[in-house]
């Protein structure tokens, strides 16, 4: 039981700290997508 719980403790703390680095990685869709520099189409 006693590793069971550890193990939940594990999950948890991972979860929070992938949510904190992807949260930092990712960009907001006005910015990801303001290229000026590539023509799309001919």
């Amino acid at each position: 039981m006693k590793s069971f719980i550890i193990a939940c403790v594990a999950a948890v703390v991972l979860a929070v700290l992938c949510s904190a680095v992807l949260n930092g990685i990712q960009e907001p869709a006005d910015k990801a997508f303001s290229s000026t520099a590539v023509r799309l189409g001919a």
